[in-house]
């Protein structure tokens, strides 16, 4: 008998660079909105799509996710094109796949978001970033809050009933009230989940650039601390529960797709920049457009950076990894899946349970509520 009795679960990942202007605290690589870009990594990132087809055979994919950039800048019609590709190739598509697109307010209609439905797209993740309107001027963001509520309203009035939204602390300038104020717009909002980001001064962004300008102007240690605990209780008192130390969902509305990185799910990434975990490998294709181009009308893999970790740095790496999931780790199945943790990691999960930042519950370990607070230095004992 060949083959396996179950396909193994997969997922893809698609980087959509294009945005009208790059913010100044994003990070991630991203390209003007112009034709002659869009038509060059189209025809590229079918060249990639097909290099990928003898990887998929006896796979299931269980989640599709659009991000970038701005994916909305390409018209629903190279949507059909992309998705096309995938029904067509060799892995079979969940029932229940989860078909995310990444999109900003400024960019949302009704019409758009039904035509996106009408092909298979069954989540949206809105950058809305803030409801308060000061913060979003220093985010030099391209929306408004009222612009954001409309977005929202117009995607579940376009058939999507699985809607995600970003928000961001830690902004220059704001205030425990202001953070409140944009919480409590949150309530009527149809969104069934909820991402929650403080700013970071990422290398390569205007931000860093500004960096000594702009920390005096952030809120202290203690307010951020406030900030992080009144949207922890409040997200949840509206039925948007913590199941992650940044996210928050209505019950059956956890993304799948980032479940899949938090528990090691295979997954390709494809267009320039995008990381792919495939074969207990990571690696990541270049951040140019020309030579990702270049590469695959070569016949080239465009992956310019790859990395496996040894035996046992890769278990603790997935550990620290999977416990950031609330809902913690199986110890048992983990060693199942990924082999028998050595010693040290036994004994650092003891020293941490004994600080009071993990609880143990037979098998399973999972932050204590003051380790959610510590996860960088529990990540870093662990590590």
């Amino acid at each position: 008998m060949t083959g396996k009795l179950y396909p193994e679960e997969v997922s893809l990942y698609f980087h959509i660079p294009f945005c009208k202007k790059k913010c100044p605290y994003c990070h991630f690589f991203v390209l003007p909105d112009k034709e002659a870009f869009k038509d060059q990594f189209l025809r590229s990132l079918k060249q990639e799509w097909e290099s990928h087809l003898p990887k998929l055979h006896e796979k299931e994919i269980v989640s599709i996710y659009f991000g970038g950039g701005t994916p909305t800048r390409l018209p629903p019609a190279d949507f059909a094109d992309i998705l096309g590709w995938i029904r067509q190739g060799p892995a079979s598509i969940a029932a229940d796949c989860e078909i995310t697109l990444e999109a900003n307010p400024e960019d949302i209609s009704t019409e758009q978001i039904k035509a996106f439905s009408a092909l298979g797209i069954n989540r949206i993740s809105l950058g809305v970033q803030s409801l308060d309107d000061s913060s979003l001027m220093t985010l030099d963001r391209r929306h408004t809050a009222k612009r954001s509520i409309e977005a929202i309203f117009a995607c579940a009035e376009g058939g999507i009933d699985n809607i995600s939204i970003d928000l961001m602390y830690d902004l220059p300038e704001q205030t425990l009230p202001s953070w409140k104020r944009s919480l409590q717009l949150v309530e009527n909002l149809p969104i069934t989940h909820l991402s929650l980001y403080n700013l970071t001064f990422e290398p390569h962004t205007v931000f860093f650039k500004n960096k000594k300008e702009l920390l005096p102007r952030v809120p202290a240690a203690e307010t951020s601390l406030a900030m992080l605990q009144e949207a922890v209780a409040f997200l949840e008192q509206i039925g948007l529960k913590r199941y992650e130390i940044s996210a928050f969902a209505k019950a059956r509305f956890a993304s799948r797709h980032n479940c899949g990185y938090w528990t090691a799910r295979p997954f390709l990434g494809l267009g320039p920049s995008a990381f792919s975990y495939w074969e207990k490998k990571r690696y990541s294709n270049v951040s140019n457009l020309n030579r990702y181009s270049q590469a695959l009308q070569e016949g080239r893999s465009p992956v310019d950076f790859e990395e496996q970790l040894p035996y046992p740095d890769n278990q603790k790496e997935l550990l620290a990894i999977e416990l950031r999931l609330l809902r913690g780790v199986d110890l048992k199945n983990f060693q199942e899946r990924h082999g028998i943790l050595p010693k040290e990691v036994l004994l650092n999960l003891e020293l941490l349970q004994n600080k009071g930042w993990i609880e143990r519950l037979g098998d399973r370990m999972k932050l204590s509520p003051e380790g959610l607070l510590f996860y960088d230095s529990i990540g870093e004992i662990l590590i």
